[in-house]
């Protein structure tokens, strides 16, 4: 979908600035959240697409006025309700009141600390030869969906080349959606800057991006 996260190349958003020697957290509330969002991977309560499109479709407001942890903090908050994991009675008391629910798996502590370090695997078996091979010219689809794609904005309809088949994989647009897994081949693809900037952007500029066979159209 074409929303506030998808801020690569929009103008007025000032330069990034790393911070010096950033910490990995800034206050503990992001630890937690972290923490819960690692443990909800390994019950498999949602997929990892549905809480992108998720933390994606929060109001432009919202989004571009909160910190990244505050945007996994307020998209766990509205999965939860939407899953019927609590209430909103419950996170203001900061508590359960109704019976819980036996999950339906346990969770424990080495599976967390497993997720953080591997995370889950996405490659998959592949259904189906790749339709492109390395050297291939390629058009990204000037596509614009309601729901969620890993496609960003700058590069659709702009031409490039396949540097690299990574593999097949899970696609993000279907799996964010319930619709299933439907894996597709992933490659890396090389565009030259003024293809996507203009005339104007530095000529010796390469931006790669990493997109599903169902993004990209033969030359």
């Amino acid at each position: 979908m074409n929303g506030a996260a998808d801020m690569g190349g929009m103008h007025g958003f000032g330069p990034v600035e790393p911070e010096p020697n950033e910490p990995v957290f800034h206050a503990d509330w992001e630890k937690k959240a972290f923490s819960l969002n690692m443990a909800i991977g390994v019950a498999n309560i949602w997929t990892l697409d549905a809480f992108r499109f998720a933390r994606e479709s929060l109001p432009p407001p919202q989004y571009l006025n909160m910190s990244y942890y505050g945007l996994w903090v307020a998209t766990l908050e509205n999965m939860m309700l939407e899953y019927g994991l609590t209430t909103r009675e419950e996170m203001k008391a900061g508590h359960a009141i109704a019976p819980v629910k036996k999950a339906a798996q346990p969770v424990t502590a080495a599976q967390v600390a497993n997720m953080v370090r591997c995370g889950s695997p996405y490659n998959r078996p592949a259904p189906a030869p790749a339709l492109f091979k390395v050297g291939d010219k390629v058009r990204a689809r000037n596509m614009h969906p309601q729901s969620h794609t890993r496609l960003p904005r700058y590069a659709r309809g702009h031409t490039g080349t396949i540097m690299r088949i990574v593999g097949c994989h899970v696609f993000p647009d279907s799996n964010a959606g319930k619709a299933g897994e439907d894996p597709h081949w992933l490659y890396t693809v090389r565009f030259d800057g003024r293809e996507i900037w203009g005339e104007d952007s530095d000529p010796t500029l390469k931006v790669h991006i990493e997109a599903w066979e169902p993004y990209l159209e033969p030359i």
